[in-house]
């Protein structure tokens, strides 16, 4: 079901449950004003539809001693869709991988690595990403300091589309 099938209340839930996944039913249901038990068959509704894919804890990569974020841009030999399925399959196998996201443009896919040191990541760009099968290039640049790292979709522009097209 589209997002404009959604109730004031089915998006209401989804938003709190974005800034925060761990509260209680009881405390959801009180801040999207509704009782704990449609509320808790709204949720389980939600999940069923795929709206909600899933629950994680945000950790500090920092205070767990990955130090390096590096974002590197990989140009392919071949785009042809066996080619790009094979090159996103060894992506999800490599552990300093955290996202990978295909591109149009200059660049076939951006990737999202995270590694304690310079050193490990250095390793895993010559050792595995550069000798990957239909690789032609990569160019990589260093995070130095993040400004914003929000979750999920902006609900709030959300609400006014729906506002404005109703």
């Amino acid at each position: 079901m589209p997002a404009s099938r959604l109730d004031p209340i089915d998006r209401k839930i989804l938003a709190e449950l974005q800034a925060d996944g761990r509260m209680t039913n009881v405390e959801l249901a009180k801040r999207v004003g509704i009782s704990a038990p449609p509320c808790l068959r709204r949720v389980r509704t939600l999940e069923e539809s795929g709206f909600i894919r899933g629950y994680h804890a945000e950790v500090d990569a920092r205070e767990l001693g990955f130090e390096v974020q590096v974002f590197a841009m990989v140009g392919l030999v071949s785009q042809a869709e066996a080619d790009l399925s094979i090159f996103e399959g060894r992506c999800r196998s490599w552990s300093l991988v955290r996202e990978c996201h295909m591109l149009n443009g200059e660049v076939d896919f951006i990737l999202k690595c995270v590694a304690p040191d310079l050193s490990t990541f250095q390793t895993f760009l010559t050792e595995e990403l550069l000798k990957a099968d239909n690789v032609a290039s990569v160019k990589t640049s260093l995070v130095i300091r993040g400004a914003k790292d929000d979750p999920g979709v902006p609900f709030d522009v959300l609400e006014d589309r729906l506002t404005r097209d109703a």
